[in-house]
């Protein structure tokens, strides 16, 4: 889900995008200009990415809040859902304007999208709406990725920018969630499970495409920058 189409990135590469899979290329440092000091990680766009950290429990509560019986409290959830999403866009597009690029957003935007839409499987699975299978397997595809994201990190190629391919998985993903946190009539969660299934099949594609590029990337640096890491 944004700073997408943000920090650092290309259009196709973004963050968060909602946004995890690589490219693969390392980002190059770029110097910052004469007389221009380098971006504090202390800005609105990095604020809004964390709050939208912060509002994952209460959105994780009011969707699993009695059982998921309640539509109402589904409604309320389905809101602070959309809210986290909004400010996911809102964050890349200030960070692109005002040249709030900095490393802490380019990593923790994804973070921040896989808490929320891995918080919406969880709940959707505790209440009996998704089956575990389809939320174990997309946990662990990111839970993997981000591992191997820091593991890029230690190894000095630098933070990884989304693919396009990213982009899609977390916008269906995102969609597919959203559909089914609402309390909608059979039609409207079947079409959520078309989604769905869209999601699940490009969650997979784009999980196996970031290792094989981020092993190219090993392999095309040879190694250099490993000793002394774990």
């Amino acid at each position: 889900m944004a700073h997408r189409a943000t920090q650092g990135h290309t259009p196709e590469a973004t963050e968060g995008g909602v946004t995890d899979d690589a490219a693969c290329e390392p980002a190059a440092p770029v110097d910052a200009p004469a007389g221009r000091e380098t971006v504090s990680d202390w800005n609105i766009a990095n604020a809004l990415t964390m709050g939208r950290i912060a509002l994952v429990p209460f959105f994780g509560w009011f969707l699993v809040a009695r059982a998921g019986h309640d539509d109402t409290f589904r409604i309320i959830a389905f809101v602070l859902f959309a809210v986290a999403a909004i400010t996911d866009r809102i964050d890349g597009d200030i960070a692109r304007k005002r040249g709030l690029v900095t490393d802490f957003g380019k990593l923790m935007d994804p973070i921040a999208d896989k808490a929320l839409t891995g918080m919406a499987f969880v709940g959707l699975s505790l209440i009996d709406v998704v089956p575990w299978w389809a939320t174990v397997l997309i946990l662990a595809r990111e839970i993997a990725v981000t591992a191997l994201r820091f593991v890029v990190i230690r190894r000095s190629h630098g933070v990884m920018p989304a693919s396009r391919g990213g982009k899609i998985k977390t916008a269906l993903q995102a969609l597919a969630a959203g559909l089914f946190v609402l309390p909608l009539p059979w039609v409207g969660h079947a079409l959520a499970w078309a989604i769905l299934a869209g999601a699940i099949v490009v969650t997979v594609v784009t999980g196996v495409d970031y290792f094989v590029q981020a092993t190219r990337l090993n392999r095309r640096h040879g190694g250099r920058g490993t000793e002394g890491s774990a």
